[in-house]
């Protein structure tokens, strides 16, 4: 079928009354972090490839036991308020509000000139108190932190969070303090802490809290085809979306939904995409001075993302190799 006979535009949504990271009457479409996939190596690929409107970094950890006062040099490339010309948002994971003003402040310092704090991560203790996802068990003590958050900021703060901890209707509650707060925009994931990536995101409730809010709310969770993710801003009216393991697996996803690009690919487009992609891919992680075993694992990590049925047992394969050549001979051999 013809490009053109996909093409589905994107609806126009109203400009906002706030500054945003994103132009009046946009609706913006931003690759979501993802921890160990969406590094400097993997945003420049998307920012060459598809430009999406926003980027986040990956997490930057904070520990209450021992506040960020300065970033490393290496951190400090991460923060830069753009990539290209692409807003970079600088997404902070960890817990305690005097911790996590230093670090918001500190990621200032170093150039970051939007904030998101990070709710939603359904997986554990990533430092010594309740972060990301676990955060949503003590409620209480986002009324202090979030405001102080707000107050921290001179550039846009945003928050990505799930529908609840374990109930899926926690995020009405809250509602109220990121209007209060002045949040500039909220990212909703809307499956609970407990449900992790189980089940499907219910994007209903995504509709409710759109419905309920003044707030931009960016939709996010089971995004990975053009119809799902126009199905979504439809049936929302939801701000923009953020695309995770969809466009991790199909980064072309970003010129799907926005009509320049088939919306169905048959098997041959997909295999050459895939080949372009994690060779595109190798040779960023090459020019960055990774090893051979360092550039493995990333690329691992990035296949390990993407569940295509199509090419499943090439990924079975792909994913246990033990080297680099190897690697590289099965993805010649994708067809």
């Amino acid at each position: 079928m013809s490009r053109e006979a996909h093409s589905l535009p994107i609806p126009a949504v109203p400009a906002p009354s706030v500054s945003l990271p994103w132009s009046p009457g946009q609706t913006p479409l931003m690759l979501a972090p993802m921890q160990g996939v969406t590094n400097r190596a993997l945003r420049s690929l998307f920012i060459d490839w598809v430009r999406p409107d926003l980027v986040f970094t990956e997490f930057m950890r904070v520990n209450a036991a021992a506040p960020i006062r300065r970033f490393s040099a290496g951190v400090v490339r991460e923060v830069g308020s753009h990539e290209g010309d692409v807003p970079l948002v600088v997404q902070l994971v960890g817990h305690g509000r005097e911790a996590l003003v230093a670090a918001a402040r500190s990621a200032q310092s170093a150039g970051g000139e939007h904030i998101n704090l990070n709710m939603g991560c359904p997986y554990g203790r990533m430092t010594s108190g309740l972060t990301g996802g676990g955060m949503l068990k003590r409620p209480a003590d986002l009324e202090e932190i979030i405001p102080a958050l707000r107050d921290a900021v001179s550039g846009t703060f945003s928050i990505k969070l799930r529908a609840g901890y374990n109930d899926p209707a926690q995020v009405f509650s809250l509602l109220p303090l990121f209007e209060s707060s002045r949040v500039d925009f909220i990212v909703l994931h809307p499956r609970t802490v407990v449900q992790a990536y189980t089940g499907r995101a219910d994007h209903a409730i995504t509709a409710e809290v759109v419905r309920r809010t003044t707030l931009p709310v960016i939709a996010n969770g089971d995004i990975r085809s053009s119809a799902a993710g126009l199905q979504v801003l439809r049936e929302t009216n939801a701000a923009g979306l953020m695309l995770g393991r969809g466009a991790i697996a199909d980064p072309l996803l970003f010129e799907r939904l926005r009509g320049r690009a088939d919306a169905e690919p048959d098997r041959v487009e997909r295999a050459a995409q895939l080949h372009r992609y994690l060779r595109d891919l190798l040779a960023r992680y090459r020019a960055q001075s990774c090893g051979d075993a360092q550039m493995l694992g990333k690329l691992k990590g990035v296949l390990a993302t993407m569940d295509d049925p199509c090419f499943e047992t090439y990924f079975k394969q792909m994913l246990k190799s033990e080297n680099l050549r190897t690697f590289s001979a099965l993805l010649d051999g994708l067809e």
